[in-house]
């Protein structure tokens, strides 16, 4: 299958790698000269739990004219628009674009730009992944990929597209309610992203950290189950804080990327993350006092780099 994956960050390149490695023909598009010009001259270097592996694919800065069978969009949140925008050369008359973003919005951006009845929506969780270098990219672990439609494509469509990631080692599924993954996922975002970003501190420090951070970051997990509970998701989640707490302890040594946005000054997703709860809580009726407090604070901080100008 011809694949272009379109933000080879650090969970694009772990995408684009692994498919490519299976025999996939993956185009890799980063904005990054660096980035590209390594994974053309010497291949994408995968580190992680199991062996080292170099893959050979191709990669540019931007995308060509060349019609594909899949388009994964796996930019930042902020980006999602430019991304979209940067697909339209790679469709053909029925190729799909499978957006992968943390958070919430993503998709609705996505479709307004490529037609809603192309986009697939991806939930990645349990990956811990970061870029340490040019041609470079490293994940602590790799524990699943649920795929949906956003509207109108076929289920047919997106049970082909889970095969394709199942056959590059993914534990990959199609699922008929890709809210409410959305949902169980951004209930553990919402536990770590902020608390991680402010502190420094790994999923499994914030986790077991019970004289300040941990209460914080189940509040923050139990402020979010409510309200999508509040908002008709089918969630299936009985106990949110036993929902986080097993996820933190499969990926203790993990950092969010919103702490690893910080940790190199860069303005992270958190309004996607903490602050979709804050903005479905008003939708529904809800209070989400945590969540809003948390954004305000990761977004005071990101302020002040921009003041100084870093």
């Amino acid at each position: 299958m011809k694949i272009a994956v379109i933000g080879c960050g650090a969970m694009g390149s772990i995408y684009a790698g692994r498919l490519a490695a299976a025999g996939n023909d993956v185009l890799a598009i980063d904005r990054s000269a660096e980035h590209v010009g390594a994974i053309n001259g010497d291949g994408l270097r995968i580190s992680g739990p199991q062996p080292d592996q170099v893959v050979a694919l191709r990669a540019a800065t931007v995308a060509p004219s060349e019609p594909m069978d899949l388009v994964v969009l796996a930019v930042k949140a902020a980006d999602v628009a430019a991304g979209a925008s940067q697909a339209l050369p790679l469709l053909g008359e029925r190729t799909p674009v499978l957006t992968i973003q943390n958070g919430l919005g993503a998709a609705d951006t996505v479709a307004g730009i490529v037609g809603a009845e192309r986009v697939a929506v991806g939930i990645a969780s349990g990956f811990g992944a970061s870029r340490p270098g040019p041609g470079r990219v490293h994940h602590n672990a790799m524990r699943a990929v649920r795929f949906g439609a956003y509207a109108a494509l076929p289920f047919s469509a997106v049970q082909a597209i889970a095969r394709v990631w199942a056959d590059a080692g993914f534990d990959a599924a199609a699922v008929a309610d890709i809210a409410a993954m959305q949902w169980e996922k951004l209930i553990c975002n919402v536990a770590y992203s902020a608390p991680c970003a402010l502190t420094g501190m790994t999923v499994g420090q914030v986790r077991d950290d019970d004289a300040a951070m941990g209460p914080v970051s189940r509040a923050a997990a139990t402020e979010a189950w409510t309200v999508a509970r509040a908002a008709g998701i089918d969630i299936a989640v009985a106990d949110p804080v036993a929902h986080v707490r097993a996820f933190g302890a499969q990926m203790p040594d993990a950092r969010p990327s919103a702490l690893l946005d910080h940790q190199a000054r860069r303005v992270s997703e958190i309004d996607v993350i903490n602050g979709a709860v804050v903005r479905t809580a008003a939708q529904v009726g809800e209070q989400a006092p945590v969540n809003a407090t948390l954004t305000a604070l990761v977004k005071a901080v990101e302020r002040q780099w921009l003041r100084a100008g870093d």
